[in-house]
């Protein structure tokens, strides 16, 4: 980025260099009042930079009252929705430290979260008072129970968001109380999946997201507020947490809240997104809902695109044929289907979470709405690594923000050092310790490589990799990905083969695109036997899928198959299904078992 473009950004953006996420949201309110910052789909509500404010000052004033002071922990398990972003920045203000619980946790699940972040108030919607009912009573440092579509009024203690907003006292000092808050403070506590024993809560500082924010506006820079963004996934993932809530914040976003993740795709054309974040699968979801039943002229005009892209991605000369090609294509069938979709709108659309088939990648080059691939985790504030279109190297995730650094272990384990490594574990000073060596490199569990320029490549985690009875190293993720991009009927698929002498696979297909069918439905196995072998010729010989068994079952995130970041919860999943994948290995397998040749 240019110096001038640089001081453009610094100056249209004050809240950007703020020291606290605190001073950041006063600064970006009293620049710009009269901007909508959260709205929903149709404007069914709007709030302003001033409205915004105004109430987050009495919602500050409430919790106050309530007994919130700087430390003290406030819980939140509501949908997307512009309330959340009231209650959490005002909890932010009194130096307390708001996280967020999966709205499909069960019972035993909050009560877990709440014990263990000593929740003192905890701010929900209706909906999910039913659940909460029975985790409550095991909670007895709830002192407070707000929910914010009132209808709990009859419950002992629990206000109204209302309620809450006419508690505050009128000596309450506002501007002292979030003026006190330090960047070293704790802004937020976030729950990682669980995937590897119970979940561990990530204690993340105000110095840690100002710093990230910085450094993303520093390689993305925003020249002008009231950009505007989605949020779809949930508040309890860190990546939406700091995507949609925090960045926001200094930036000046105008926030539209979807209050379901599978009603993202319907509410583009409101949104129409300046920044769009989505999981790969999101993006794989889009990619199937443009190319399934595509006409001829725009197969013809994704060809025509793709050509291009193709050769700018590899960096090669563009011959005068393919650019007139691909310039029609763009007018012609492209942005207007952009513009129905949309995206037609959308200036940097990002994409982490999980591996990123190259296949995505190249879709979207070619469709006109480049990715810009990140990675990160929970432990490094979401994101540390940036693969920025212009100077993408296909196949990794780019390079780490300046002032952090990256180097690979002598075991292949990706290690990070900066300001983006989290304070620690929220009670587990010994898995802090485990985490963050004496030198301050958190070990992240992946395992990777970077080329001589830093470009980093992700290989898997260190403890999910195939190692096969020939001592071959694997990747289930890459494996389990080429199924996926190889047919629409695959909504989750995972790959096995550690200690066995080939792979075989449980491909789950997701019952509404199975329209009815079973398991034993010929047309269904033959699809998924084709989708397989198709996947294997992207595969090297050992890799490739031998054998497989179809599951029509709907993996629903935060259930005992995958998590609520959609992560394979691979344990489980073993012992749950040991008695299919030995089968998968007999000498005479069962009918279940679909041979792939």
């Amino acid at each position: 980025m240019s110096s001038a473009s640089s001081k453009v950004a610094q100056e249209t953006l004050p809240g950007v260099h703020a020291p606290t996420l605190c001073a950041a949201f006063q600064a970006t309110a009293a620049a710009f009042p009269d901007l909508i910052a959260l709205r929903t789909p149709h404007d069914g509500m709007q709030l302003t930079w001033a409205q915004y404010a105004e109430r987050v000052e009495r919602v500050a004033a409430g919790l106050s009252a309530l007994g919130v002071a700087h430390g003290d922990t406030v819980g939140l398990m509501l949908r997307n929705r512009p309330e959340f972003h009231l209650c959490d920045t005002a909890a932010m203000h009194l130096g307390a430290v708001g996280f967020s619980i999966y709205n499909t946790s069960s019972p035993a699940q909050i009560e877990y979260f709440l014990q263990d972040a000593a929740t003192r108030v905890l701010i929900t919607e209706r909906a999910f008072l039913p659940t909460l009912a029975d985790a409550l009573p095991n909670c007895p440092s709830i002192e407070h129970l707000v929910v914010v579509d009132g209808g709990a009024e009859d419950r002992q203690g629990a206000l109204s968001l209302g309620g809450l907003e006419s508690a505050g006292e009128d000596s309450f000092d506002f501007v002292g109380a979030w003026s006190a808050v330090e960047p070293e403070d704790l802004l937020v506590l976030v729950y990682t999946s669980g995937t590897s024993g119970p979940p561990k809560g990530v204690e993340l500082t105000h110095e840690n997201l100002m710093w990230e924010i910085r450094a993303l506006h520093e390689l993305i820079p925003a020249v002008v507020a009231g950009e505007r963004i989605a949020s779809y996934l949930p508040m309890a993932h860190a990546a939406e947490r700091c995507f949609s809530h925090y960045h926001a914040i200094p930036r000046a976003v105008t926030v539209t809240c979807v209050d379901e993740p599978q009603s993202i795709v319907s509410a583009l054309g409101d949104v129409r997104p300046s920044w769009f974040l989505g999981m790969p699968r999101v993006w794989e979801k889009l990619r199937t809902a443009v190319t399934l039943g595509a006409d001829e002229p725009t197969r013809r005009a994704l060809d025509a695109a793709g050509a291009r892209a193709a050769l700018e991605i590899r960096g090669e000369p563009l011959p005068a044929d393919v650019v007139t090609a691909a310039e029609t294509a763009e007018r012609d069938v492209l942005m207007p289907l952009r513009r129905a979709i949309g995206l037609d709108c959308v200036k940097v659309a990002l994409v982490g979470g999980a591996p990123t088939m190259p296949e995505v990648i190249e879709f979207f080059a070619a469709f006109g709405t480049p990715l810009t691939e990140v990675w990160g985790m929970t432990e490094l504030s979401a994101i540390v690594t940036v693969n920025l279109p212009e100077s993408m190297r296909l196949g990794t995730v780019g390079q780490a923000f300046p002032g952090a650094e990256v180097r690979i272990a002598e075991d292949g384990e990706i290690l990070v050092r900066g300001p983006v490594v989290m304070h620690g574990y929220r009670n587990r000073p010994d898995a802090t310790a485990e985490t963050i060596d004496p030198d301050g490199w958190l070990h992240t569990g992946d395992v990777g490589d970077l080329d001589q320029d830093g470009y980093l490549r992700i290989v898997d985690r260190k403890k999910e990799l195939i190692i096969n009875s020939g001592g071959k190293n694997m990747s289930p993720a890459n494996i389990e990905a080429q199924v996926k991009l190889a047919s629409a009927l695959v909504a989750h698929v995972v790959a096995v083969g550690d200690r066995r002498p080939y792979n075989v696979a449980l491909v789950v297909v997701d019952p509404a695109t199975a329209g009815g069918r079973t398991a034993e439905d010929p047309g269904l196995r033959e699809e998924i036997r084709d989708a397989v072998r198709h996947a294997n010729r992207a595969l090297s010989r050992i890799e490739q899928i031998k054998r497989l068994t179809i599951l029509v079952e709907d993996w629903k995130p935060s259930g005992p198959q995958i998590t609520p970041t959609m992560k394979l919860r691979r344990k489980w999943i073993a012992e749950r299904y040991e008695e299919l994948i030995d089968e998968l290995y007999a000498s005479s397998p069962p009918a279940h078992c679909v041979e792939v040749g």
